[in-house]
């Protein structure tokens, strides 16, 4: 079973990033708002060699999510999938599949616009802004998860990005890697608390 904890921070990660068109469910057409959205923040024109790069990862994540996820082969992807999808991880994280792999490498490539190998805060709250969370949120997120620190390399990067979809604690710096997710439930959620 998934705790409410995680199925908040797994929702915030499907309803911010991937279902990017606010259907309710991710499809094909999310992934590709999502390309023109990332062309728009960097710069990139149809037919340029970034722009390229960017839809066939993208494209990529899309299809390996899509063999994953989509149980019912209805060439959408429910909450429910999502968060099976995820659970599955979480027994087993050393067998991650390819996607998962590539996104978490994507995200930080696309963080990294200096190209430096390390993200700073406004790197990260510049992605962000453009997906539509608060950019000063997403600075205090980014102060939480590089633990005080200025930059965040890729090695930590993964490892945060681990105990993003695998931390029970709440005070946990991975849970930030995505922004402030309790600030978008907020805004986002429908559901009650308790």
């Amino acid at each position: 079973m998934v705790s409410d904890f995680r199925k908040k921070k797994l929702l915030h990660v499907f309803n911010a990033f991937f279902d990017t068109n606010r259907s309710g469910s991710v499809d094909k057409s999310d992934f590709e708002l999502s390309i023109k959205k990332i062309a728009e923040l960097r710069g990139y024109k149809p037919g340029d060699e970034k722009y390229k790069q960017v839809e066939d990862i993208l494209l990529q994540i899309w299809s390996g999510l899509q063999s994953r996820a989509d149980a019912d082969n209805d060439g959408e992807i429910s909450q429910e999938e999502w968060i099976t999808m995820w659970d599955n991880f979480a027994k087993n994280p050393s067998a991650a599949y390819n996607w998962q792999n590539l996104y978490c490498k994507f995200i930080f490539q696309l963080e990294d616009a200096s190209n430096d190998g390390v993200i700073d805060e406004n790197e990260f709250s510049s992605v962000y802004e453009s997906f539509g969370l608060d950019k000063q949120e997403s600075i205090e997120a980014f102060k939480k998860m590089a633990k005080g620190k200025a930059t965040v390399s890729f090695e930590e990067f993964q490892e945060l990005w681990k105990e993003y979809f695998l931390a029970e604690d709440q005070e946990a710096p991975g849970n930030f890697i995505f922004g402030c997710y309790i600030c978008s439930l907020s805004k986002h959620s429908h559901s009650h608390s308790h």
